[in-house]
């Protein structure tokens, strides 16, 4: 057994055993659902509706309902499209590279972290979609052959390389998070009696796959997750890196620049890692999952968004600085008007939560408290949207021609379809929290013995 230095706090806290953990673990999954689950679940829900009347009058009256103009074509709805897909490809890199490093604080977050990816870009999809003006045309992104001859893909646009990379992506970040979920569908499949829940029982049955814990299965499933973390790594660099080339191989002011794949991909980490602390948050307390949820794994958090909100900071301050190396005047006067135009606002809100604010982790307090963390990743990702609606706004809405300068304010439509999103979000997030087990129970168990609490003061009185 690996031992693990005494200095190190314990991840796992409380005198657990291993069956404790298969009950807590599984308690969600079969018994009913608490009070504070029904009241979120009844808010996400209600916003969800909204979310459902808001397309469907969209749908029926035009794009023309939302506050989209001739001058700033892409603004609330792409604003909120690239900020979905950066909190959901933050998710599976996160599971991944913790995989692949070997981290045991990862244990308690990565199916948390890989769900998210999922019902990330589930919101995502829905923005380039219903901007299409005709949703149900959608496969008109595709290389299909069709009737219509010379009708095909632009195979040299980067919208195009978009729908390649986020679909498999999203594929393969599926099969991820299923395959970590076998091993904790055999285990409900095990303790749910066929008597009082037979077609419950039969459904687990089938989503196992036959698991039966046998050294073999638990040799292919860890070569499996690790081929799936190897691929999903490097697909998340090219993802994000190919959404920033959306705006980097255009002409316009403020998006022609190359820093834009490392400066997007920092930005998903970043959001990414203050969504799954939001998550996380709530659900330890939800679910009651206090005993591996815990503050250490939340410090780990903080002192990553630490470090990339730091170079996301680097990252803005490299803009500037190149704008000003250029002598364009055009990259001048676009950064000049993002932070002292009218929508100088945004540009403050973006670097007041991006660059300053996550600078308060340095302080112990703040950074091993609860409380703080869920205020500041709530922040955090304020920010990041602002940081997306600076990207997108404030450089479309002057151009190369100041007679086309206009300026752009979202619709009621336009909020109701963000905050439906959000809501759409957190309920299949609710919901998946009553059907599938959201903490991998079988590879918890393999750290008990090394970061559980107990087993950590017996070690220490034992080398006493």
């Amino acid at each position: 057994m690996q031992k693990e230095a005494e200095i190190r706090d314990p991840l796992i806290i409380g005198n657990k055993t291993y069956h404790d953990i298969t009950v807590d673990v599984a308690r969600p999954v079969e018994g009913k659902a608490n009070k504070q689950w029904w009241i979120l679940f009844a808010l996400s829900f209600s916003m969800f509706l909204w979310l459902v009347l808001a397309i469907a009058y969209t749908i029926g009256v035009g794009i023309g309902s939302w506050g989209l103009n001739k001058t700033v074509g892409w603004a609330w709805d792409i604003t909120n499209f690239v900020w979905w897909i950066g909190i959901g490809h933050a998710g599976t890199l996160i599971s991944a590279v913790l995989l692949l490093f070997r981290q045991k604080w990862r244990m308690s977050i990565n199916r948390s972290a890989e769900a998210m990816t999922i019902f990330g870009v589930a919101q995502a999809a829905l923005f380039p979609l219903i901007h299409m003006g005709r949703p149900w045309l959608m496969y008109y992104v595709f290389p299909i052959p069709n009737q219509f001859g010379s009708l095909w893909v632009n195979f040299n646009s980067p919208l195009l390389w978009d729908v390649f990379a986020i679909s498999t992506y999203f594929s393969v970040s599926v099969v991820f998070w299923y395959i970590g979920l076998i091993p904790d569908f055999a285990m409900i499949r095990d303790r749910m009696s066929s008597k009082i829940a037979p077609m419950k029982k039969k459904l687990y049955t089938l989503m196992s796959f036959g698991w039966s814990g046998r050294a073999k299965h638990w040799q292919r499933f860890e070569e499996v997750s690790l081929v799936l973390a190897g691929l999903a790594t490097p697909l998340v660099f090219s993802v994000h890196s190919i959404v920033s080339m959306d705006f980097a191989t255009s002409v316009i002011p403020g998006w022609h620049t190359t820093i834009f794949p490392p400066y997007f991909v920092l930005g998903a980490l970043f959001s990414g890692f203050a969504m799954v602390e939001t998550l996380l948050i709530i659900m330890r307390k939800v679910l009651h999952l206090e005993a591996y949820i815990t503050i250490k794994h939340i410090e780990y958090m903080n002192v990553i968004i630490l470090l990339t909100g730091s170079l996301v900071g680097c990252a803005y301050i490299t803009e500037l600085f190149m704008a000003w190396y250029s002598g364009v005047e055009f990259e001048q006067y676009a950064f000049l008007n993002r932070a002292t135009g009218p929508y100088w606002w945004a540009y403050a809100s973006m670097m007041s939560c991006n660059v300053l604010i996550p600078q308060l982790y340095w302080i112990n307090s703040i950074r091993t408290s609860f409380i703080a963390t869920f205020i500041l990743s709530i922040f955090v990702n304020i920010g990041m949207w602002f940081e997306r609606f600076v990207i997108i706004v404030t450089s479309l809405h002057r151009d190369y021609l100041p007679s086309s300068w206009t300026m752009f304010s979202p619709s009621f439509i336009d909020i109701a379809i963000f905050l439906g999103t959000i809501g759409f979000f957190f309920t299949l997030f609710l919901l998946y929290s009553r059907t599938f087990p959201v903490i991998a129970q079988a590879e918890l168990k393999t750290i008990l013995k090394t970061s559980g609490s107990e087993y950590k003061k017996k070690l220490n009185k034992n080398n006493e």
